[in-house]
């Protein structure tokens, strides 16, 4: 069956503008000015194929698939991307600019599994007019062994710390640009072989440079649970304060078993992440130093958002390099 066609739930979403209004009322915002809402379901019968000018507009919420979306697309795409760098897609809301920017788009990629919290229950519940689309769909309909379980039904969605795992959405995107865009099928398809090589290649890297840290010594001690794909990938153990969402709450009894950890483990260094507050690891340190034990920043790590746009970090294979090169250098 085409990936446009698909009728399953989180399969084949269309955004119409009463997720626009709903956004915006959401967030607490004035309304967007534009059609009225489309009511009822369009037909799932036929995919659909675009008509209209190029470049085609699509709108990403990350950086991540804002970079997927870029490498596959190519010239024959524009992108506007929803959260910029520092941002926590976990607690993102809406503001009247993002509904004008959902509104002019003519395609919508999000990460999906619940990265982008409020936004995306609003994605699943409206079935409307714009074809919208999570990357990691394939990924949880044909293969949900390969994620991360958090509870029933739950997901972990940080799976782009498995480079491996992450290159394999390179397909999901490439299957719905050639379906929408039939006409630069071709090169959508070698774009996508071309960049899950180097993605490819990547993995190799990370799973080397992490192997040169002793065994001993390979802990990663973060903010929040963004890691675990990471960890299992390259063979790393993983601790962090709060849970997979930032949304959660962190109890002082968490804080004290982390301080007991890295007491007894004698590990000294602990990492910041760009888009988290930096109060509860520093907490971290304050009951280490009551302990007789010293612990400092190892480094800033990019977790739910790349860097800034035009540096290294700003790409996803830049963010990649940064993280392991800062964890390397910090644990060795």
């Amino acid at each position: 069956m085409s990936v446009i066609s698909r009728s399953k739930k989180h399969q084949r979403l269309y955004l119409a503008v009463g997720f626009l209004l709903a956004t915006v009322s959401f967030s607490g915002c004035g309304g967007v000015e534009g059609e009225a809402p489309v009511e009822g379901s369009p037909s799932n019968s036929e995919p659909l194929v675009y008509s209209g000018e190029y470049p085609i507009r699509t709108v990403c919420t990350t950086g991540m698939v804002a970079d997927l979306v870029k490498n596959v697309g190519g010239e024959h795409v524009t992108i506007e991307q929803l959260m910029e760098e520092g941002v926590d897609p976990h607690l993102y809301k809406a503001s009247p600019g993002d509904g004008m920017m959902l509104n002019r788009a003519d395609l919508v990629f999000y990460s999906g599994l619940h990265l982008e919290g409020k936004m995306g229950e609003i994605f699943v519940q409206q079935a409307r007019r714009k074809p919208t689309y999570p990357v990691t769909e394939t990924l949880e309909s044909e293969t949900p062994e390969r994620l991360l379980q958090v509870e029933d039904d739950f997901y972990d969605p940080h799976i782009w710390f498995d480079v491996e795992l992450w290159s394999e959405c390179v397909t999901q995107v490439s299957q719905v640009l050639a379906e929408f865009d039939p006409v630069h099928e071709e090169e959508y398809n070698q774009r996508a072989a071309a960049y899950v090589k180097e993605l490819q290649a990547l993995h190799l890297e990370t799973k080397t440079q992490i192997a040169t840290i002793p065994k001993e010594k390979r802990v990663l001690v973060t903010a929040h649970d963004a890691f675990e794909y990471f960890g299992r990938a390259y063979d790393i153990e993983v601790k962090a304060i709060q849970g997979v969402s930032t949304e959660t709450e962190t109890g002082l009894k968490r804080i004290n078993e982390l301080v007991d950890f890295l007491v007894e483990q004698k590990i000294d260094s602990i990492f910041v992440e760009t888009s988290v507050n930096e109060r509860n690891m520093h907490s971290l340190i304050e009951g280490c130093a009551a302990r007789d034990h010293t612990v400092t920043i190892g480094g800033e790590l990019f977790s739910d958002a790349m860097g800034k746009a035009g540096t290294p970090e700003g790409t996803y294979q830049g963010m990649i390099r940064h993280n392991v090169k800062t964890i390397v250098e910090a644990l060795k």
